[in-house]
């Protein structure tokens, strides 16, 4: 199986909705997808009776893909931006290794 790379996501999805250019209806579309996400784990937690047979997995890809469509339409690299959230964040609560030194000291 090929692995997939945060930059070849993003160009891809530039590619598939750069005709478009409409991030407000993909931005709709993200939002529907978060409630699907909920509708899942409320039905695994019990709290809802199972009545789709969408899983988790497949609603968190769909959120995912809404998420990086709307990056990639407006020159949003998320590579960068995901590490530069994570290093505020790590400072910011003192956790350590922050995700850039992480990546770092895992790579293949």
């Amino acid at each position: 199986m090929h692995k997939l790379t945060v930059a070849q996501l993003q160009k891809y999805l530039e590619l598939k909705y750069k005709d478009t250019g409409i991030t407000e209806s993909l931005f709709m579309k993200l939002v529907e997808e978060i409630g699907e996400v909920a509708e899942v784990l409320n039905q695994i937690q019990g709290r809802k009776k199972k009545t789709t047979d969408n899983s988790l997995a497949n609603e968190l890809a769909d959120v995912i893909h809404y998420t990086f469509a709307i990056a990639a339409l407006n020159g949003i690299d998320l590579e960068q931006a995901i590490i530069e959230k994570d290093k505020v964040g790590s400072l910011k609560y003192n956790q350590t290794p922050n995700l850039f030194e992480f990546v770092q000291n895992n790579e293949e």
